[in-house]
């Protein structure tokens, strides 16, 4: 358990270093979302960084805002989206990508040929995230405490092993993201389920 605690610090840490990363927490946090987390790449690539003596922000395309609305129609994400927009200017702007994740299962299936039942909260998403080093998100509680979510743990993040996640099939574009990764990290190793 200490191990664990020790990689969340470490974690937490990198994320504070990260201007951007910074920026984008902490004013999600003002908007009043249900159930929010910025999760996915700008937080494991975050690590991957620290890690590697990278500078904050190398090769980090995107910040995945996740939140939890049980109203799945389009004009209400697409509402959330544009009050996001609203309150970043750019770059930032372009590059804070939303979605409620409730909703992620009425588009799933007939985008990505595979079922996605729907989820409890924006936690459970994670879950089936294509890699487990990928399934870590983190919120700007009060106080700037930050809360991190990571339900394979975070020995593969901080590892950069990188293997496809056991609750799912593997990804149709898994060489595809495999490749990316390798082209901005050449430190990730791949290894099989």
């Amino acid at each position: 358990m200490d191990a664990d605690r020790n990689l969340e610090e470490r974690l937490i840490a990198a994320v504070r270093n990260d201007p951007d990363l910074m920026r984008v927490l902490e004013t999600t946090a003002t908007l009043g979302l249900n159930d929010w987390l910025i999760f996915s790449g700008s937080v494991y690539q975050c690590v991957w960084n620290a890690v590697t003596g990278r500078p904050p922000g190398h090769g980090v395309k995107d910040f995945d805002l996740g939140y939890f609305d049980e109203d799945v129609s389009w004009e209400a994400e697409d509402a959330v989206i544009g009050r996001v927009a609203e309150a970043f200017d750019e770059p930032l702007r372009s590059r804070v990508e939303v979605r409620n994740q409730r909703r992620v299962s009425e588009w799933f299936p007939a985008k990505f040929g595979e079922p996605y039942p729907p989820v409890a909260n924006t936690a459970a998403a994670l879950d089936r995230f294509v890699a487990p080093a990928f399934a870590v998100g983190v919120r700007m509680e009060a106080a700037g405490r930050m809360s991190v979510v990571a339900p394979f743990g975070l020995d593969d993040t901080f590892a950069m092993v990188v293997r496809p996640n056991p609750n799912r099939p593997l990804a149709k574009d898994w060489d595809r993201v495999v490749a990316g990764l390798r082209a901005r990290w050449p430190e990730v190793r791949v290894e099989d389920a």
